[in-house]
């Protein structure tokens, strides 16, 4: 799971970290939010409207939910469980709010790194360099940037993403360590056998 305050850079990592790791896949969220000019359905967010997303809510569809600068926003369950099932490993680039359920119903099976921006200047000139947002949304993002910090020790990795190159070289790091840890390895007590001499049958 990657978290961070708008503008610090969790979505570019990410889609970095994607080009590079060929068992990783992305989940895509649904949301609610207005679609950007150079966002595209199914590959940013999957824009729906706030009916469909209630649907999705009452019919158990999401594995989290969250309420994000008044728009709703979720993690489809369906193509999370059939990545996992093909033995791939999911990358959620999602909020606090929602890296919080997630971590609740699913343990140690999540990891998650909170990225953050250099210093707070360097966060706005980022928010208003992309010219994404209004001016008043900039000013929301960046009110709402030290609450969102305040959640680090809910993470079990804390980046600052000063340089991008050095920050995704340290996302790989994470990742790679991750995976080799001893519980993530299934039938490792299966291979262990296969190298452990085996006693002759005594002789009747």
């Amino acid at each position: 799971m990657l978290s961070s305050p708008s503008g610090a850079g969790k979505t570019t990592l990410a889609r970095r970290l994607l080009e590079s790791e060929k068992h990783l896949e992305l989940s895509v969220s649904v949301t609610t939010r207005p679609r950007r000019s150079a966002e595209v359905d199914g590959r940013d967010y999957k824009f729906i409207d706030e009916l469909t997303f209630q649907s999705m809510v009452t019919g158990n569809q999401l594995l989290e939910q969250a309420e994000v600068f008044g728009n709703s926003y979720g993690t489809p369950a369906q193509p999370v469980e059939s990545a996992l099932a093909n033995g791939r490993d999911v990358l959620f680039d999602i909020d606090w709010q929602g890296a919080r359920q997630l971590k609740k119903a699913s343990g140690v099976d999540v990891v998650g790194v909170f990225i953050l921006p250099p210093s707070l200047a360097e966060l706005e000139r980022r928010l208003k360099t992309r010219a994404q947002d209004p001016d008043e949304v900039v000013a929301k993002r960046m009110a709402a940037a030290v609450s969102e910090m305040n959640h680090l020790d809910e993470y079990d990795y804390v980046l600052v993403n000063e340089d991008l190159e050095e920050s995704l070289a340290k996302l790989h790091t994470i990742l790679w360590a991750e995976r080799m840890r001893r519980e993530r390895h299934l039938g490792l007590g299966d291979f262990i056998e296969t190298l452990t001499p085996k006693k002759e049958a005594s002789d009747s």
